[in-house]
């Protein structure tokens, strides 16, 4: 595991986002990546439009959704959309190489069509799909992808895809389960912001409460990248 601290939120993402396209870079062929949404991602997508938009040969680049909400792609709440305002709809990008989770699609059926989705376009290691980029949020409560404290199970689901609930407001949301991501080559959490102070302390001491406690990939690397604020002492 390592942490990367920057001093602010804009220096984070830049640094972040100068990673992915010197990773991106190493990456013979294809490049699978799955994305997360929240706010924090959106100042990164707006970097990576601005100034990599010709520099990364995005033709050779596969995007997933490590989560989503259930609501249509038109929706102000869908990680797709935002990932489209951000960063697709700047980009030189194939949209056969965008495979979106459907939240307009009946939550049960579509867990099982993205399931299949990666199976067909992903490749496998260890019978699970490895990706070789994952970004993540974290949660005030701990959470990461759309895997919840009061859902620890799906850190340990034989499944590829889930049916998650957020808790306060119950809405129901599709998330990649704990194997599939901690199967990835790389995991980028990406955390701003002095609200996310104490969390993080919490998550780098890998207190069991808290999924995201349990991200560290089999074989691959972690990465923290945080500004000052999350950093906290």
């Amino acid at each position: 595991m390592e942490k990367r601290i920057f001093d602010t939120g804009e220096d984070t993402a830049a640094a972040l986002a100068a990673e992915l396209y010197n990773r991106i870079a190493e990456v013979q062929g294809e490049v699978y990546i799955a994305l997360s949404g929240g706010s924090t991602p959106t100042l990164l997508f707006s970097i990576l439009s601005a100034d990599y938009s010709q520099k990364i040969e995005w033709s050779r680049v596969k995007f997933f959704w490590v989560d989503e909400r259930a609501v249509p792609p038109e929706d102000v709440q869908s990680n797709y959309r935002m990932t489209a305002e951000t960063l697709l709809n700047h980009i030189n990008i194939p949209d056969t190489n965008v495979f979106r989770i459907r939240g307009e699609s009946p939550v049960k059926k579509e867990v099982l069509t993205y399931a299949e989705i990666i199976r067909t376009n992903v490749p496998f290691v260890n019978g699970l799909p490895v990706f070789d980029i994952i970004l993540l949020g974290l949660g005030d409560d701990g959470h990461t992808a759309s895997i919840f404290p009061d859902q620890m199970e799906l850190l340990k689901s034989k499944e590829i895809c889930a049916e998650a609930v957020q808790p306060q407001s119950g809405q129901t949301r599709m998330t990649l389960t704990g194997p599939v991501i901690n199967n990835s080559r790389s995991v980028y959490f990406l955390v701003c912001g002095k609200n996310k102070e104490d969390m993080v302390k919490r998550i780098l001491n890998k207190d069991p409460r808290y999924p995201a406690s349990f991200i560290q990939p089999n074989k691959g690397h972690l990465y923290f990248y945080l500004d000052k604020e999350a950093a906290g002492e």
